[in-house]
């Protein structure tokens, strides 16, 4: 069997990565100036979300492999 240790380690910083352009995204909502760039930056932040949900199964797919051993 495979170690997928470093895999899990590189997603896990794209995942906290994600995390943190999201909130960014929400503190650019919460100070948004208009309806436009509000929904703009909700959107984004939705975006990141799904992509870091993303990364979290995976990385939990992985942890599942190594501990299958």
């Amino acid at each position: 069997m495979a170690d997928y240790e470093d895999l899990v380690e590189r997603l896990t910083t794209i995942e906290e990565d994600l995390r943190d352009r999201a909130y960014d995204h929400l503190r650019r909502a919460a100070s948004a100036s208009d309806e436009d760039e509000l929904r703009a930056a909700k959107a984004e932040e939705r975006g990141l979300l799904q992509a870091r949900r993303a990364i979290a199964k995976a990385i939990g797919a992985l942890n599942g492999l190594s501990s299958d051993r």
